[in-house]
């Protein structure tokens, strides 16, 4: 049986969406995060105080070293370990290659939608996003 969740512990985090033409920017989470080996997109917690588009900023800055312009939030969704996800496209402002975190990002790629699709490391509700998008239910 699943226990309800407290909605005042629930960790609320955000997730950047950026593309360039049909590929994606992703990650693969490093050795020590939770999820490790995992593909995924960048993003992180809310820290109080922060609004979500403050957070995509400083967590895109933080994990792999890129200025970006939240645009919309196009998905919620809640992960398997409770955490309710904000999913915002992003355009990058900045023109410098990304550097991934050293303990948080062993890799950082630009995969298409098939190619993620096909990848078994792929984070499972990152799965369910990029299927969602394939089918045309989300635009982004």
């Amino acid at each position: 049986m699943t226990q309800p969740v407290d909605p005042a512990s629930v960790r609320h985090c955000v997730v950047a969406v950026a593309r360039d033409g049909a590929r994606f920017l992703v990650i693969r989470r490093g050795p020590t995060v939770r999820a490790p080996g995992k593909i995924c997109f960048p993003g992180g917690h809310v820290e109080p105080g922060e609004s979500e588009l403050d957070a995509i900023v400083r967590e895109c800055r933080e994990e792999i070293a890129l200025a970006v312009e939240p645009r919309e939030c196009v998905w919620r969704s809640l992960s398997p370990w409770g955490a309710a996800l904000a999913w915002w496209t992003v355009d990058i402002v900045d023109a410098s290659p990304p550097v991934p975190h050293p303990v948080e990002v062993s890799e950082i790629l630009w995969l298409s939608a098939a190619e993620m699709l096909d990848d078994p490391t792929l984070l499972e509700g990152n799965r369910t996003f990029i299927e969602a998008v394939v089918m045309g239910r989300l635009r982004v």
